[in-house]
């Protein structure tokens, strides 16, 4: 690895289900994204699209945020439902 890209924040992407949400943002946000996507391209050695980095560059964002994890632990829990037992035919 080398010096311009070990402090990437985002490591190798997991794989995960996804729901398509489109956004618009300004030009230079869009080449600054591609600009990531290449740096992550070099650092892991698997070529990412910049769409597919958003998703988790959000997370990260949220996952560090302490106002928001502050906020969303104040909130109560929703409790879970039991498990039903299967029943036999």
């Amino acid at each position: 690895m080398s010096a311009s890209t070990a402090k990437l924040r985002l490591g190798p992407l997991p794989k995960t289900e996804s729901v398509k949400l489109t956004f618009a943002c300004p030009a230079s946000l869009k080449a600054d994204l591609d600009h990531y996507a290449a740096l992550h391209a070099q650092a892991y050695g698997e070529t990412v699209d910049a769409v597919a980095l958003i998703p988790h560059m959000l997370d990260a964002f949220m996952a560090g945020d302490r106002g928001f994890k502050k906020r969303d632990a104040s909130k109560p829990t929703p409790q879970k439902l039991p498990q039903r037992e299967a029943t036999p035919p």
